[in-house]
């Protein structure tokens, strides 16, 4: 590819961060080596949305030995949106592609992405985010897999925004230049920004695809692997989903036997193994939550 489209064809790579700078120092490291086969160049730019700055001596580091370009921005007011706009904001690619902080990619992670959108010419391309954990998970964490999520054979038209995420995206610059707020703030503590953003963006007409060689992996630790975290979670979750429901609609029945089909079936699930009882009070708890937020009470509105 000629030096004129490699200059065309440039990805910047958004991070979000909040007060993990070992996460976000593993990610940078990670980050060095993407394979372009010379059919793009890409840089970074990291939105550090801790106030106290904790990022910055991490990013600076970075920067004096990287073999791409990072650029350094402070969102004080702590909201996950408000630093994903930022970051879009000064994002000077035509190409943007979201990672989080506390996740890794393979050294193939941006050429896929970019393939597929290439092959596709789609608004955006999604790719798998699978667990890394930290230390040896419960048994029952394995056999439930809780912790995995949803892949799609690669060129998967995604149709649902609950299997959409910007964890590991690549969008075409293009569709927010007229967005002036592209994440909501009103999602800014709770989570759900992105999901947010592509459910409005599906309403728009725009398309995503799937890319399941597009992998990156995402860091859990040990507090991330008690059952009261995948509780909260849940809760937080069904929470967040309320927002996009009415409280007498065919989606809040269905929630409401739901709950009642799971509540009845727990004790029965813990006998056949805590594997089976802990994914299923998980939906339970999913469901929960969205009702309680439905009528107006979020037991957990905060991350």
């Amino acid at each position: 590819m000629d030096i004129q489209s490699l200059a065309k064809n440039h990805i910047s790579v958004c991070i979000c961060t909040y007060k993990r700078p070992q996460m976000l120092a593993n990610l940078l490291s990670k980050l060095q080596n993407q394979v372009t086969d010379n059919l793009f160049a890409y840089s970074a730019v990291v939105v550090d949305n801790d106030t106290n700055q904790s990022a910055k001596a991490t990013v600076t580091d970075w920067q004096n030995k990287s073999s791409i370009k990072i650029d350094y921005f402070c969102e004080p007011q702590q909201n996950i949106a408000l630093a994903r706009n930022k970051a879009v904001a000064n994002a000077n690619g035509s190409f943007i592609a979201f990672i989080d902080d506390d996740e890794f990619p393979e050294n193939t992670w941006l050429i896929n992405l970019f393939k597929i959108q290439q092959e596709y010419k789609v608004a955006g391309v999604l790719g798998p985010v699978k667990p890394y954990f930290e230390v040896t998970p419960p048994q029952w964490v394995v056999k439930s897999r809780i912790c995995e999520r949803s892949s799609f054979p690669t060129g998967t038209i995604l149709k649902r925004p609950t299997d959409t995420r910007t964890g590991n995206v690549l969008f075409d610059k293009a569709i927010f230049t007229d967005l002036k707020e592209p994440f909501n703030s009103t999602f800014g503590l709770s989570g759900g920004e992105d999901v947010d953003f592509f459910i409005r963006m599906m309403k728009n007409g725009l398309t995503f695809v799937w890319c399941d060689e597009a992998r990156v992996y995402e860091i859990v630790p040990l507090h991330r692997l008690r059952k009261k975290h995948f509780l909260k979670r849940a809760l937080l979750r069904g929470g967040v989903v309320s927002g996009k429901s009415s409280l007498w609609s065919t989606d809040t029945a269905k929630s409401l036997v739901a709950i009642v089909a799971y509540t009845v079936a727990l004790p029965f699930l813990a006998i056949a193994g805590q594997h089976l009882f802990m994914k299923y009070l998980i939906k339970d708890f999913d469901h929960i939550g969205k009702i309680l937020g439905l009528i107006g009470y979020k037991i957990i509105d905060q991350r």
